[in-house]
């Protein structure tokens, strides 16, 4: 069955000051028609099991008591591996808004969690949080490990990253809306993540090199700040009114990616993008 996605021709404005990371990608459409696929006759969620890791040691429970597991101290389930010619490449990244670093299986989930990091609202990441077992509607038991669980301020989320190329096996798609009446089941939200705005990451990547702590001993910081509060100008035209330019786009990147500022994520990050302070959104 073909695999759909929401928003893909969408090519509206995205104020990155303010924006929610799930403005950013491109989801999977999964459809009613998959979840034929999966027994939710009655009693499924007693049936189901989900299996936790804290200190090494496995906790399986029902789906139906999910809520009361404490989510604190939970290990990935799956560790990471790494070998020669592997198809993937994982590693770890650190999170400025959790001060942790976190577990990725490929440059994909890299971007996520970038993309996580840039929207700030993450209070907690889980990579590779818990193996769902469940039943197919043929009766066949079946498991998925999700990739991510997320600790918003409004609750949990949960989360799998594929790239829409490969989001099309029909095995993938039961996984994932098994995953989604799980979530549903425990009050959470579900997205699988299937590819990402134009122009969204050159503009995270770029703005992400100058994330670290600066120092502001020559004041550039300052008068970027300070040309903005007469009103927005384009990227270039606010570097060159600095007395350094080019240590005033470090500044500037800098400032973007802790959203103090803004542009258009929708459109190429260049000297012609129009830039403003944070609460003061173009359009």
């Amino acid at each position: 069955m073909p695999a759909r996605s929401r928003l893909e021709e969408d090519t509206s404005r995205i104020w990155s000051a303010s924006c929610a990371v799930d403005e950013l990608f491109v989801a999977l459409d999964l459809g009613p028609e998959v979840s034929r696929g999966l027994d939710l006759t009655e009693g499924w969620v007693r049936r189901w099991t989900v299996t936790w890791s804290f200190d090494g040691s496995e906790l399986c429970c029902p789906v139906s008591e999910l809520s009361s597991v404490p989510m604190r101290g939970a290990e990935p389930v799956r560790h990471f591996s790494w070998h020669p010619r592997q198809g993937h490449r994982p590693g770890l990244e650190l999170l400025v808004t959790t001060g942790q670093q976190h577990g990725f299986e490929s440059l994909e989930e890299r971007s996520f969690l970038r993309a996580l990091d840039f929207a700030g609202a993450a209070r907690g990441v889980l990579s590779q949080p818990f193996r769902i077992r469940f039943k197919t509607a043929g009766g066949k038991t079946r498991s998925h490990i999700p990739d991510f669980l997320v600790v918003m301020p409004g609750g949990c989320w949960l989360v799998d990253v594929r790239p829409l190329h490969l989001a099309g096996k029909e095995e993938d798609q039961v996984c994932f809306a098994a995953a989604d009446e799980l979530a549903r089941a425990a009050g959470w939200q579900y997205s699988v993540v299937a590819g990402w705005k134009p122009q969204v990451l050159p503009a995270l990547e770029a703005m992400r090199a100058e994330s670290r702590p600066m120092t502001h001993l020559l004041g550039i910081e300052g008068q970027v700040l300070g040309l903005l509060e007469h009103g927005g100008m384009t990227f270039g035209e606010l570097v060159g009114a600095t007395s350094l330019p080019v240590v005033a786009r470090a500044h500037a990147l800098h400032l973007l990616w802790h959203r103090r500022i803004g542009i258009d994520l929708s459109s190429p990050l260049l000297d012609r993008s129009f830039v403003a302070l944070a609460g003061e959104r173009p359009w």
